[in-house]
Formats: C-alpha cells, sequence, structure tokens
C-alpha cells in the first residue's frame, strides 16, 4: 500500500523556480499513508480510533531529522502536533486519536534538526576520545539561538549554560535528554517541509462498522396476508426483532405507491383491484418522498415507532429510492426533472431484462439541477427530524457520482453520525467508488460468493487491501432482489452456514425477514423469490420447524460478547487440509479477546481437515496449549500443539466457533 510519491514542497509547481526556492526543498516525504487516489478521497474511521500516519522521509547527507503530523477537527481552527518517530529505513510513524464523530484534516511536516545533529556528533567525538571544546561553544550557540526565538522555556536553560565553566559538566549539561526534548520543541525547524495536499478522515460513530441489520416490510407486519399492515404492527414486532439480536431495524419505501401500472402479484404487468403493489413505484395524489402511505398510519405513527425501537436498542432505517411512479406530485410540478419521449411519455426504468414499467427516473443535469439535488436534501433532512439516521440507498450506481458525494457531505456537516449504506450490486470499480466519495456501508458481492477460493480472495482484498481504509462491507445474505442459489438448494445447512459466514467473516451483517424460516422458494431458473413481498402481502410461520432462530440469535450474542467480532480488518485466514473448510479468526489488538471459526461451507456432506492453530500469532510456538471455550455450547477444553483434527456434518453443525485464552502457567 504505497502512495503516490510527493516532494514536499515550500511554494506552488507554477513554473521554472529560483535556485533559493529549489534549494530550500532538502527534506523529502513521500509514500505517505493512508490516503486514497492521492488524497483526492478521504479514509474512514470510527470514533475512538488511533489513526497511524506513515510516511518515507530523508534528505542528502546524514543530518538528523524531525518530523510530526498536523492534524484538527474540520470545525476548529487550531491544528494539534502528534510527533512521528523513525521506524526503520527512512520509513516514520506517527499516531493521533479520533475523539470526535466528524471529519479530521491532518498533514505531514519534516525538518532537518540542527541540535540533534550536532548532539550525535558531540557523542561520536566524545566517544573517540577527541577534543570536544570547540562542538560545546556550537552547542551553546545553537541553544541561544533558539531562545531568541523561544525566550521563556529556554531562558534559565541558557543561563545555566552560560555559566557553567567547568567542560565536563558543560558537555553533559548540553547532552542531557530533556535539553534535547526542549530543543526539539523550540529549536528551528531548518528546510521544513510539508506534505501536500492535506489529507482527510471521516470518523463515524461505532454502528458504521458494527452492526446487524433486519428488513421487514412493514405491510406483512400485521403477519395475515388479508390485513395490511401499520406501524403498529411493527412496533408489536419490535421485541423479536431485537431477541434475535439485530440493532437496525431497515424498511422498505413507507411512502404512498402510485395505481398507473402499478405491479400485481410476481411482478405482473396487471394488478388486481386488491394488490398493494411495489413500495418502489413511490409517490400518488396524496404525497411523495416526504409523505407516509395511508395504509400504514401516519407521520406521529411513525414518530412512535423509532421512538419505540430506541427503547429497545434498535435503530430505524430508511430505504432512500431516487426514482418515482408516474403518479408522483414531482411529474406535475416539476416535469424538468424528467426525460419526456417524443410521444409525450416518459420513459420507465429498465435494469435489462427486468423491466420496471410502474417506475419512472428522474434526470439529474439540465434544467434538474440545483433544483433537484436540493429537493432531495430536503427529503433527506425532513427525515432527519423524525429521528431517523440510516439510510439504505436503493441502486445508487444508477445516479451520478457527484450528486451522492455532494448530497453525503451537506447531510453529515448537519449530522455527522448520519450512515448511508449503498446497495450497488454493480462493477467493482463504481462500488469503490462510491465508497470513496462517501457511502458509508456498502453491499458487496459476498451473496455470489461460496467456495472457499471465493471467499478467502473477496475478503483478503476487503480486509487487507487498500479498499480496507474506505470500504465498509455490510453482508446481506439474502434480499427482497435476491435468492442466491445456494440458499435455492443446500436447504437449513445452506442457511446455518451463510449466516455464520456474514455474521464472522464481517463486522457488519444482515438478513431479510423470512431468512430465519428457511424461506426459499424462487422462480423456476432465476435468483429470485416466487411469491415474491415486494408485490404482496405475506404471512410467514416464524415458529415452524427448521427454522434457524437460536442460531440467528446466538450468533448475534456472539458478536456483542466478543470485541474481536466487532472490527473488520483483523480478520485472517488460516490453513484447513479440505477444499471445504473455511478457518479463520479474529483478535484484539491487545490479544486479550481471540476468536477462531470453522465452517463447512458444503451444505451436503460432512467433511474432515486437519487445522493448523496460528499458535505464532498468539507468541507460541508450535507445541503450546491454548485453553478453548466453545462458544455454541459452552465445552471447555485444552489444545496441545498446532494441528488438530476436526469434523463437521452439515446436518448437525456446519460451523465452530471457539474463544481462545493461553493457559496461566505457575511462576
Amino acid at each position: 500500500m504505497v502512495a503516490a510519491a510527493h516532494h514536499a514542497s515550500t511554494d506552488e509547481e507554477t513554473g521554472p523556480r529560483r535556485p533559493q526556492a529549489l534549494g530550500a526543498n532538502r527534506v523529502v516525504i513521500e509514500s505517505v499513508w493512508p490516503q486514497i487516489d492521492e488524497g483526492r478521497h478521504p479514509v474512514k474511521r470510527v470514533v475512538g480510533d488511533v489513526l497511524e500516519v506513515w510516511a518515507d522521509i530523508f534528505c542528502d547527507g546524514h543530518d538528523a531529522l524531525d518530523a510530526c503530523v498536523r492534524y484538527r477537527d474540520v470545525r476548529a481552527r487550531k491544528w494539534h502536533t502528534a510527533p512521528m518517530a523513525l521506524v526503520d529505513n527512512d520509513r516514520w510513524r506517527g499516531e493521533f486519536r479520533l475523539e470526535s464523530n466528524t471529519r479530521y484534516r491532518y498533514f505531514i511536516e519534516a525538518w532537518r534538526d540542527l541540535f540533534a545533529t550536532w548532539r550525535e556528533d558531540l557523542l561520536k567525538k566524545r566517544d573517540a576520545g577527541q577534543d570536544t571544546a570547540l562542538e560545546l561553544r556550537e552547542g551553546i550557540a545553537l541553544v541561544r539561538r533558539a531562545a531568541r526565538r523561544r525566550p521563556k522555556p529556554l531562558a534559565e536553560r541558557l543561563h545555566a549554560l552560560e555559566a557553567e565553566r567547568d567542560s565536563e559538566s558543560l558537555q553533559a549539561a548540553l547532552l542531557d535528554p530533556g535539553l534535547l526534548d526542549l530543543m526539539r520543541q523550540c529549536g528551528g525547524r531548518e528546510n521544513l517541509a510539508r506534505y501536500r495536499p492535506t489529507l482527510e478522515v471521516i470518523v463515524d460513530r461505532p454502528q458504521a462498522r458494527f452492526g446487524a441489520w433486519y428488513e421487514l416490510f412493514p405491510r406483512s407486519a400485521s403477519n395475515d396476508a388479508q390485513r395490511h399492515g401499520t406501524f403498529g404492527d411493527v412496533i408489536a414486532r419490535l421485541p423479536y426483532v431485537r431477541d434475535l439480536g439485530f440493532d437496525v431495524l431497515y424498511l422498505p419505501p413507507i411512502h404512498p405507491i402510485g395505481v398507473q401500472h402499478r405491479k400485481g402479484r410476481n411482478n405482473a404487468l396487471h394488478a388486481g383491484p386488491d394488490d398493494p403493489g411495489s413500495p418502489w413505484a413511490i409517490g400518488s395524489p396524496e404525497g411523495g418522498h416526504t409523505a407516509i402511505h395511508p395504509q400504514l398510519g401516519t407521520l406521529a405513527d411513525f414518530r412512535r415507532l423509532v421512538d419505540a425501537a430506541r427503547d429497545h436498542g434498535i435503530e430505524v432505517a430508511l430505504d432512500l429510492a431516487v426514482q418515482c411512479s408516474r403518479d408522483h406530485p414531482w411529474i406535475r410540478e416539476h416535469p424538468e426533472w424528467f426525460d419526456w419521449r417524443p410521444d409525450g411519455t416518459i420513459r420507465y426504468a429498465e435494469n435489462p431484462p427486468k423491466k420496471y414499467e410502474d417506475i419512472v427516473n428522474v434526470h439529474f443535469y439540465r434544467d434538474a439541477r440545483p433544483s433537484l439535488w436540493l429537493a432531495l436534501l430536503d427529503v433527506v433532512l425532513f427525515w432527519l427530524g423524525q429521528g431517523v439516521r440510516i439510510f439504505r440507498v436503493d441502486n445508487p450506481h444508477t445516479k451520478p457520482v457527484p450528486f451522492w458525494q455532494w448530497l453525503i457531505r451537506e447531510v453529515q456537516d448537519h449530522d455527522p453520525g448520519v450512515v448511508f449504506l449503498a446497495e450497488a450490486f454493480t462493477r467493482p470499480k463504481l462500488m469503490k467508488e462510491l465508497a470513496k466519495i462517501g457511502f458509508t456501508q456498502s453491499y458487496t458481492y459476498f451473496t455470489w460468493r461460496n467456495t472457499k477460493a471465493e471467499l478467502t480472495e473477496y475478503l483478503t482484498e476487503l480486509t487487507e487491501d487498500v479498499p480496507k481504509e474506505y470500504m465498509r462491507p455490510n453482508f446481506f445474505v439474502n434480499t427482497p432482489d435476491i435468492n442466491p442459489v445456494i440458499l435455492q438448494t443446500g436447504g437449513r445447512p445452506a442457511f446455518r452456514i451463510r449466516a455464520a459466514l456474514a455474521a464472522t467473516l464481517s463486522s457488519l451483517w444482515g438478513i431479510y425477514s423470512g431468512y430465519e424460516i428457511c424461506e426459499s422458494e424462487p422462480i423456476p431458473g432465476r435468483e429470485e423469490y416466487l411469491d415474491s413481498e415486494k408485490y404482496q402481502l405475506k404471512a410467514r410461520d416464524f415458529d415452524a420447524p427448521g427454522n434457524i432462530r437460536q442460531d440467528i440469535a446466538r450468533l448475534n450474542r456472539i458478536r456483542r460478547e466478543n470485541p474481536a467480532l466487532q472490527q473488520l480488518t483483523n480478520l485472517r485466514f488460516h490453513p484447513a487440509h479440505d477444499d471445504n473448510m473455511l478457518f479463520y479468526g479474529k483478535m484484539t489488538a491487545n490479544r486479550d479477546n481471540v476468536i477462531w471459526m470453522a465452517v463447512n461451507l458444503d451444505p451436503h456432506h460432512a467433511h474432515e481437515a486437519d487445522l493448523e492453530l496460528p499458535l505464532y500469532t498468539l507468541g507460541l510456538p508450535d507445541h503450546a496449549s491454548v485453553d478453548v471455550e466453545d462458544l455454541l455450547d459452552g465445552y471447555r477444553f485444552c489444545w496441545r500443539t498446532k494441528w488438530q483434527r476436526l469434523r463437521l456434518d452439515p446436518q448437525v453443525t456446519p460451523y465452530r466457533i471457539w474463544r481462545i485464552t493461553v493457559p496461566e502457567r505457575a511462576p
């Protein structure tokens, strides 16, 4: 992870420069990390993190150098300073703690340290038994020069040095480490260089990195296919969601639904009189993106839901879908926001081979800017006013990236705690760009990564490569749009396997309602649900035999109780000598919480493998022992040596999660 090199400059690159300016540029700062695309995009952290900053810093000759990181909260004027230290081979490191949910700016400064250089030379001559009388005079001169700039801190020191008549005592005083520290603070910074550009880090609240999402359709919350659900029904479901261990309740659009070209069951082109239509066909004469579907309740009912969810430790997330039904008031009020065809109609939305005849898209330029942009900002700010601080954004990759960058920045300037999840199953570079420009979390390709090689390669990219600095993957095991083949064909074991993987590989994961009862019937030959809830009310028996509610609740409990599982970039894969057995682990930086996991990826057959325990990560030799707690069954035992044999039967338990501790030894 090496950024493009920059030679620090004391002036702008505006053409041929005078020798004086070129001569001043002796200190080089390059390979600064972290930064994204040469500083064009911010990196991401959460409150309480320590940001480590690295750089290669060097100069001609053998003079001592010094460097620091300058940083500040964007809301403040004062810059703070964190020292940097030489690590090895011209690589320097510094750090500072991120205390607030805001943005920080930071840059690196480096300079020649004349006093430290003088001190090193003096020590060499002293140790060689050479005369140092002249060097002592030079040392006093450097302190005197610094005292002219900062007299108060150095006045007493300088007075004592100038009064010293014994050369040995003078030498000891000049070599005092306290004086060296004082001179670092007060001494001159020769050939001061600054790395450009100033870099930025977004500091989100902790919920941006760790959370468990549950998606349900409020209109099905009655659990009666003949009665449209209400927000009151959702409130009644909150204890169920809480007991499963989820802390985010995601609701698809809750707005009025259009009537023109409304879809019927299973995406039929013609709806029956009782068909509710797709909630993503937003807008009717009753209102648009800031209105509530009348059958769900009122705005006051929605606020009661938000408050009730908060009382259960749950945040409500809303769908932000920038699209309209043909009945949306915007079409009448702002025809300039839409693309009209030669016959006077509006082109409906398509994602070939899918067609959404009930939906039309806005366009973002020409006469729509800035009025549409400002209207959409007002939509988000409206829901912030109702207590919503998490938004799942529908298909952001089909809207202009500059719009999202602007919108997210405007919203987070208003409230830096707002979280945006990008639902973008799209090309890799576009998916990453959305994360770079501001989306807090991202849907990923996890849904289609099933084999050991696929999972290892993809998770290594997300957790160890450059994307770890800006992309937070939210591993949804299914969605109303996606019924993966492995769930269609793998039965109950596949649902348990995928839940275990999502909940432990990433610090963010989610399920769509029905997953816990292993709902999987597809439209033949497609990755879509038959009788999709997108087009009808749904009643489910959540106590049906074969449900995996206990698995899900247990996984979420284990995640809450183990800080190692609340991180992403600490994931490491370990050897398991079977292509169907995935063995991996996470641990906290101080090793006080160590979790190892093994998952049989084959939902149909039992597999047995030799696991190579990563004892070296605990500072232990291969023959050492560790204490093990099975977090599924509560068993405790000891593993001796690094080789262990494991068999996992998907019909019994397709995965294991262990908490590891190093046994205490007698003194």
